[in-house]
């Protein structure tokens, strides 16, 4: 059986009554995901614009401090190569 860890110190009295104080017992607020209430300002795990994690945005700012053109391309190359990376590790997780 797996131990819950309370955030609350050591309890002196009540043991029940330390756990119902705990946040693992505080009330939650379910939000719609459908109809009326469920719209949602600040997205939740990254779903917002679609350009802010785009490819060409992450290269356009990126190889902004870069002056010659030489440290540019080896920039966009290493980008490029960690993009991939990147893809094929969520794709294999998924």
């Amino acid at each position: 059986m797996a131990h819950y860890k309370h955030q609350k110190g050591t309890i002196q009295d009540n043991a029940l009554q330390a756990l119902l104080h705990d946040p693992l017992f505080k009330q939650r607020i379910e939000k719609n995901q459908k109809g009326k209430g469920s719209y949602r300002r600040k997205e939740k795990n990254g779903k917002g614009s679609y350009l802010e994690g785009s490819v060409e945005c992450l290269i356009e700012y990126s190889t902004l401090p870069f002056k010659n053109s030489k440290q540019k391309q080896l920039s966009f190359l290493l980008q490029s190569r960690c993009l991939l990376l990147f893809q094929q590790i969520t794709n294999f997780c998924q």
